[in-house]
């Protein structure tokens, strides 16, 4: 599903650059969920965001479910995001004028997709929102943002799925809740990377978990299943 090799990832030139990744290996298989962990400044926002084309390598080689991402300007990434990923951002991006239904038809929507409304609707209701379509965001819980964001993330029905800190601004029993939507999504065969602090959670979830630190991975911890 997913092979990252030598990559790297520099910001600025000479005496001003700050090299954030260097030399980063590794595979994801299709189905499995992997865990990227490290301190503040480890690079595992960037790592994940290069993963998933959001933005492009300084060097070597990503290739997403057979696509080379480091080959495909701008425009060639989003249309592979559009086919195969889907995306949860920690604060959450959802637009605050819209119901929760609307914040998930919306990609819906631009995709030209007639039944939008109704395929939100079922979206939200597969994450335990099914009584809350015609709230607004503020008006939801922390935990409940999340869902409505993790339900737009799967509207395009991706095959893999990046989670930047799900659970980083919620409590613990609500960010027990959030992971147990992701285990579901997991379990149905989709593949899931995410990034968090949170050690105790990926003592529970993840197959597969990549310890980050100074720019580099330094461990790989592979789950017994």
């Amino acid at each position: 599903m997913l092979t990252v090799s030598d990559l790297g990832k520099t910001y600025g030139a000479g005496e001003n650059s700050l090299t954030v990744l260097d030399n980063i290996s590794f595979e994801v298989e299709p189905g499995e969920s992997v865990a990227i962990i490290g301190p503040s400044g480890s690079g595992k926002t960037t790592l994940l965001g290069l993963c998933a084309g959001l933005d492009k390598s300084s060097s070597g080689k990503i290739i997403l479910n057979g696509e080379e991402l480091s080959r495909l300007d701008e425009d060639q990434r989003a249309e592979v995001r559009n086919k195969y990923v889907g995306f949860i951002f920690q604060n959450f991006r959802l637009l605050p004028t819209l119901t929760a239904l609307e914040n998930v038809a919306v990609p819906l929507e631009l995709r030209g997709d007639k039944s939008a409304a109704k395929r939100a609707k079922e979206l939200l209701e597969r994450v335990g929102l099914g009584d809350r379509t015609h709230h607004y965001p503020s008006q939801l819980s922390g935990g409940e943002q999340q869902r409505v964001a993790l339900a737009r993330a799967f509207s395009n029905n991706p095959l893999i799925l990046f989670a930047d800190e799900p659970t980083g601004n919620l409590d613990p029993q609500t960010s027990v809740e959030v992971m147990k939507v992701l285990q579901e999504i997991n379990d149905s065969g989709r593949t899931i990377i995410m990034a968090t602090h949170d050690y105790a959670l990926i003592l529970k979830y993840p197959h597969k978990t990549l310890k980050c630190e100074g720019s580099k991975i330094f461990e790989v911890i592979q789950k017994a299943i």
